[in-house]
């Protein structure tokens, strides 16, 4: 498919279909929104999810996933598709004078292994992966209101009441157990909650992107133009279509996003002429800031995704801890709602997902500047530091390390639950993430019994081999969005861990 579709599949009619209550209610269907809802949906838990626009976001803007992301897409059942839609990042080729300076590589790449399958960044387009996983809520039988905007909320103790406006004008009171905000930097869900966003400008520079047709350039690789005025003007081919994605700074702005003004931009920045540029599709301006929410919950209502963090596009972070995000929320809410546990469990989405949104805006806010002033390695600064495999919850309200003595470089409790290979009790050749795949609670016994386990929480012994290294000896609560949440040689710690989980 070559550019993104016009959907076809928003709620019939201004309102029409749209629910008086519901048992979560979404704001936003980005990435955010849609992966929560996805997440929900395989919990069985009832989610209204609307969007402001009349369609899916159309650009290209976050277009690398990284490892771990492709691991939490591995589990909604939509990463075959993901893959099938991108590419690996081409390498760089620097431009001067209409010559050719040379490539060299963004990424660090890395090998594919037993603990960790992704190894490097995806690239496809947003609109893509939105589509995706709009693609997939509907074989969940969830859906979006698309064309409905949040006009205002007000908080009970049992309930969210929000007032939806379709374009018509037309509106409606919804009811929801709880709400969330996935509407953006700007949305509507963070202003009527008086939360205020933290930051500073990463940048004084304006910025424009832009995705345009253009001839004169071959798609092995990134082109980049590092002298052009204002700074580097980068042009980047978007897997499987026909378009480029435009990154430009100048020295002043606001940047013209008009057809006319980004050919000129082109022409200026590069050897090609205005005329090389035969489309538009579309362009906006913007300047790079960092900056957090004062908090991430207000009550029933929380903050996910730009809502509640917004950064440089350095470093390919933004889109990415927006997922994770969700995943995050996602399995809290569905086990409060679906497995009965106590909903003192949502305030760990604040404890544990703020730290990792302010540690994760340091990271891009650095290597932002780092590339500004020229001071970067360009071979070392995207790869493990940016992969978000080293993301985890050591010392969170969730994590229980029982294991005395442990080396600081060993697995711990609230680390990223690795993969790994192991033979099935029928013979047959499986990898742990299978095993965790899905919304249920997982309990792994390396070189130990596997005790008697609640209803519902799954559980396997393997004695020796890859997971013994990865993991050292131990029982393992795998949470299900794959961190290790306890680790012990106890067993007699196990129910009343899994307890507060749900299963009892």
């Amino acid at each position: 498919m070559d550019t993104p579709p016009p959907d076809g599949t928003a709620l019939n009619g201004p309102l029409n279909g749209v629910p008086d209550d519901t048992e979560v209610l979404i704001v936003g269907a980005g990435p955010t929104g849609l992966t929560l809802a996805c997440d929900l949906a395989r919990h069985g838990v009832r989610a209204l999810l609307v969007e402001r626009a009349g369609t899916l976001f159309p650009g290209s803007r976050g277009k690398g996933l990284q490892p771990r992301t492709q691991e939490v897409f591995e589990d909604l059942g939509v990463l075959d598709r993901i893959h099938a839609g991108g590419s690996a990042y081409p390498l760089m080729m620097a431009w001067e004078n209409g010559e050719r300076l040379g490539t060299w590589d963004l990424i660090e790449r890395g090998t594919p292994g037993p603990a960790a399958p992704y190894a490097d960044v995806w690239m496809i387009p947003q609109w893509r992966t939105q589509e995706i996983l709009h693609a997939r809520l509907l074989e969940l039988g969830g859906r979006v209101a698309f064309g409905t905007a949040l006009t205002g909320l007000e908080q009970h103790a049992d309930r969210v009441e929000a007032e939806l406006t379709a374009a018509d004008g037309s509106t409606r009171t919804v009811g929801a157990g709880y709400l969330v905000g996935a509407d953006g930097g700007r949305g509507a869900v963070r202003r009527a909650l008086g939360i205020a966003m933290r930051g500073e400008e990463v940048d004084p520079r304006p910025a424009l992107v832009a995705d345009l047709r253009v001839e004169g350039l071959d798609r092995d690789h990134w082109h980049v133009w590092p002298k052009a005025p204002g700074g580097a003007l980068l042009l980047c081919p978007m897997p499987g279509t026909a378009d480029f994605q435009l990154f430009a700074q100048l020295e002043e702005g606001p940047p013209d996003t008009s057809a006319e003004g980004v050919r000129a931009l082109v022409a200026a920045g590069t050897h090609l002429p205005a005329s090389a540029v035969t489309e538009v599709r579309r362009a906006s301006d913007f300047r790079p800031r960092a900056a957090v929410a004062e908090r991430f919950r207000e009550g029933r209502v929380f903050l996910a995704g730009d809502a509640a963090h917004i950064h440089s596009p350095a470093g390919g972070q933004g889109l990415n801890t927006s997922v994770q995000d969700a995943y995050n929320l996602g399995w809290k809410l569905g086990r409060v709602l679906r497995a009965g546990a106590p909903e003192s469990l949502l305030d760990s989405y604040q404890e544990e997902r703020y730290p990792v949104a302010a540690s994760v805006i340091d990271l891009s806010t650095g290597l932002h500047r780092a590339e500004r002033d020229g001071t970067d390695d360009r071979r070392a600064r995207r790869g493990k530091d940016t992969d978000q495999l080293d993301v985890g919850y050591r010392g969170g309200p969730l994590t229980a390390e029982q294991r005395p003595g442990l080396d600081e470089e060993a697995l711990h409790a609230g680390d990223r639950a690795p993969d790994s290979p192991y033979r099935a009790a029928d013979g047959t050749a499986r990898r742990l993430f299978e095993l965790y795949r899905g919304t249920h609670l997982t309990v792994l016994a390396v070189d130990r019994e596997l005790p008697a386990l609640p209803a519902g929480v799954r559980g396997l012994r393997l004695d020796g081999g890859h997971a013994a290294e990865a993991y050292g000896p131990g029982l393992f609560v795998i949470r299900p969005d794959g961190y290790v949440g306890l680790a012990t040689h106890d067993a007699a710690a196990l129910p009343g861990y899994l307890a507060a989980l749900g299963a009892r």
